[in-house]
């Protein structure tokens, strides 16, 4: 079998060749043209208020801040009656018609930038020859007086209301009429506004330009800026979590480990045990393994891969005079005070009471160097309670405060969530810090239950 290859040549202009640079930018620059100009030009697109809370508008008073938003559409409305005005008097001694027909081709340009903007720019730019073939004056070309200013205040106010482009092709349009104007239609002429009209205009433009660089500059800031705190908070929340998760993952696996290696010998405890109880207890056994298995492999996610199990136990409020010992050599005078009556609770309880104040004490030792401390512990009807408080800082304290980064009541809340309880934490009357906690504990007869 022979295998024929048919080769197929480019045929002129079905777009196979590859193009130039320069074909490339004039056409991409032809797209942006009639996209930012010609696509939708007369689109609706009114100028929206003032906003009622803004830098300004929000010192007024709310009676006279009803009108002010509405400032932008008065000022731009009085430039257009002061175009048409200049319009008006240049032409003066040419007819009234003329001079009506004036102040109208330069009044509405003006108050079209409130409702469509590229419109009006195109209207204007319309209305500029119009103007000069009635408006007979030999110093004015190819710009009469009234269209030179309505010109003018229509590119400024079409450049702050579109973006930089817009500015810079409407720049360009005009550049390039009156240039043409000029080379074709100028002979006889005593004088050109053209060049004036361009220079004006592009300090105008860059102005606008520079504006609306630095606004977006700004918003762009303060959106990386929300997004940058968002995700360190995000972070700072995953980090606790983690953390909990370990040692919670330590606790349970120690109690879930004990029920599987009792269940296992509790057989050999019994004389003869029937074998409905062998059963049950390799039921439970198998049950506690399988748990442990499937606990150790969801929360071995979280665990970091130079993470490893403390080999000591975890800490809990038998623990607490020792902590307090070590933040007494730090520095901090701290009192502890325990009311109802002392029980033994839950592990995880226990881990989290621990930490809770061990974080506190530490934003006192860090926030506020110097000042004494309370650490008040209530075992109540149905829970634990835990206020730490530390007193204002002292005037003359040599120690200058560390501020953190604010992650150590972001750790204690999320201790506080995960076992539903509830916590407040903000400043004391006295000018010092307040943390209070509430752990809820189910009571023997509920557990039971």
């Amino acid at each position: 079998m022979t295998e024929t290859t048919q080769m197929q040549t480019p045929q002129p202009g079905d777009g196979s060749r590859p193009r130039s640079p320069e074909f490339r930018l004039a056409a991409d620059a032809l797209r942006g043209l009639r996209q930012d100009l010609f696509h939708h030009a007369f689109a609706y697109d009114p100028l929206p208020p003032l906003r009622a809370d803004g830098p300004l508008t929000k010192r007024l008073s709310p009676r006279i801040r009803q009108y002010a938003v509405w400032l932008p559409h008065a000022v731009v409305a009085a430039a257009g009656l002061l175009s048409a005005a200049i319009a008006d008097t240049a032409v003066d001694g040419s007819g009234d018609f003329v001079g009506f027909l004036s102040a109208l081709l330069a009044l509405c340009p003006v108050l079209l930038t409130l409702l469509r903007p590229i419109g009006a720019f195109w209207l204007s730019f319309a209305a500029v020859p119009v103007t000069a073939v009635f408006c007979d004056s030999w110093d004015d070309w190819p710009f009469p007086t009234g269209s030179f200013v309505c010109h003018l205040i229509v590119l400024t106010v079409v450049a702050l209301r579109t973006r930089p482009r817009v500015a810079a092709w409407m720049w360009a349009l005009t550049a390039a009429y009156g240039i043409t104007a000029e080379i074709f239609f100028g002979a006889g002429y005593y004088a050109s506004n053209t060049a004036p009209l361009l220079v004006i205009s592009a300090f105008v433009l860059l102005a606008v330009t520079v504006r609306h660089i630095r606004r977006d500059a700004e918003q762009e800031v303060t959106a990386q800026q929300s997004v940058t705190e968002h995700e360190r908070s995000r972070r700072t929340l995953l980090e606790e979590r983690t953390t909990i998760a370990r040692e919670l993952h330590d606790v349970v696996a120690h109690h879930m480990s004990v029920v599987a290696i009792q269940a296992e010998a509790a057989p050999y405890r019994v004389e003869n045990p029937p074998p409905e109880l062998e059963r049950a207890f390799v039921t439970i056994r198998e049950n506690a393994v399988a748990a442990l298995t499937e606990l150790r492999r969801v929360l071995g996610v979280v665990r970091a891969e130079d993470y490893e199990a403390p080999d000591a136990p975890q800490p809990t409020l038998a623990d607490l005079d020792a902590l307090l010992a070590n933040v007494r050599d730090a520095g901090l005078d701290v009192e502890k005070v325990v009311t109802g009556a002392v029980r033994e609770l839950p592990q995880g309880v226990e881990l989290s009471a621990y930490r809770i104040v061990q974080e506190a004490l530490s934003n006192s030792l860090r926030h506020a160097p110097g000042a004494g401390a309370r650490v008040e512990i209530g075992y109540v009807l149905g829970g634990l309670g835990l206020r730490i408080v530390n007193g204002p800082l002292p005037e003359l304290s040599l120690v200058k405060p560390s501020p953190g980064a604010g992650h150590g009541i972001t750790g204690m809340r999320e201790r506080v969530s995960m076992l539903n309880g509830e916590m407040t934490a903000g400043p004391a009357a006295d000018g010092g810090y307040e943390v209070a906690v509430f752990l809820p504990v189910a009571s023997v007869s509920e557990g039971d239950a």
